[in-house]
Formats: C-alpha cells, structure tokens, sequence
C-alpha cells in the first residue's frame, strides 16, 4: 500500500511546482515591455534585426540612388532636377531627437502616459504625411523632367515596393521589380 502511495503524492507534487512556475509574472525590462531596455525597444520592434543603423541606411539610400542615376543616363539638363529630387529623398536630420523619452514617459501615469503617447503618435502621423507630401511632390517634379524611356526606367527601377511582392517579399539586391508569374 505504501509504494502505491509514493508516485501519487510525488505526481501531485510536481504537478504544484509546475503550476507555481507557470502562475509566475515574467520578468521585464526597467521599465516595462516598450520602455528602454524592454524587448520591443532592444531591437525597434524588428526581431533578429537589432537597432536601426543610420549610417549604413545612409550608404544603402546613395548606392540605391547612384544606382538609379546610372541606370537613367541624365543629360546635363537633368542634373538640377535630379540634385532636388536626391535632397527631397534624403530623411531630416533631426530624426533621432524626434524619439520620444521613454525614461519620462514610465515615471507618468497610465492615464497620462496614454495621452502623451497619443499626442506623440498624432504628430509623428503628421510629420510622416508632410514629409511624404514633399518627396511625393518632389518625386513628380523629378518624373516630369524625363524622357518617356528614362520614365520607364524610373517605373522599373521604383515599383520593387508596390504590389503583392512589395514590402515583405520584394528583392533586395536592386535588381529591379520581381517578375510576376504569368
């Protein structure tokens, strides 16, 4: 009778512990899991991508444009409207003050914080839409200045982002658009 009682009350133990274990909130970061220090913040929102690097977005952004310059063949003509359009693509250079900071905002209220972080997703909005009104503006102006063949190269080489092999699935060697499957 003895050993019958032995694996009951151990199986019950070990079903305890584990339920113990799992009832446990899990650790986060200082100050939460998107202040600093937070596993969203580590690696801005992008996992196994780690922090943003601005200067190897920079390089990439001149190889690209390098890239569609050549593949354009400007005239001397051109070189004014394409200097415009180079600078309306370039992103500000304020951009890392305009980061809000989270160390403030954890010391808020729930209440408080919810409003700061709306206020602060409102302007960034605003601030994504001017700043795309200019380079789509920009971009116009750009595609206006060219020939019909160097449109079509410009077509080619700026719809790699669009469509269903866009953003998520699109190359990445700037190769140009990916071919759609007949």
């Amino acid at each position: 009778m003895k050993s019958f009682f032995k694996p009951l009350l151990l199986a019950g133990f070990l079903a305890t512990a584990g339920f113990a274990a799992f009832s446990q909130t899990p650790a986060a970061g200082p100050a939460g899991m998107m202040g600093p220090g937070g596993p969203m913040h580590e690696g801005m929102g992008r996992p196994g991508m780690g922090p943003m690097n601005p200067a190897r977005m920079q390089a990439r952004m001149e190889r690209r444009h390098a890239a569609l310059k050549a593949a354009l063949k400007l005239t001397p003509a051109q070189e004014g409207a394409w200097a415009t359009f180079a600078a309306a693509m370039k992103p500000p250079a304020d951009l890392e003050a305009k980061h809000p900071d989270f160390a403030e905002i954890a010391k808020l209220p729930t209440p408080e914080r919810i409003d700061r972080m709306k206020a602060l997703h409102t302007q960034r909005a605003a601030d994504m839409t001017a700043a795309m009104d200019k380079r789509g503006e920009a971009a116009k102006l750009f595609y206006a200045a060219l020939t019909p063949e160097q449109q079509k190269v410009f077509d080619s080489a700026t719809a790699r982002h669009y469509g269903p092999a866009g953003r998520l699935g699109g190359p990445r060697d700037g190769k140009g658009p990916v071919q759609q499957k007949p």
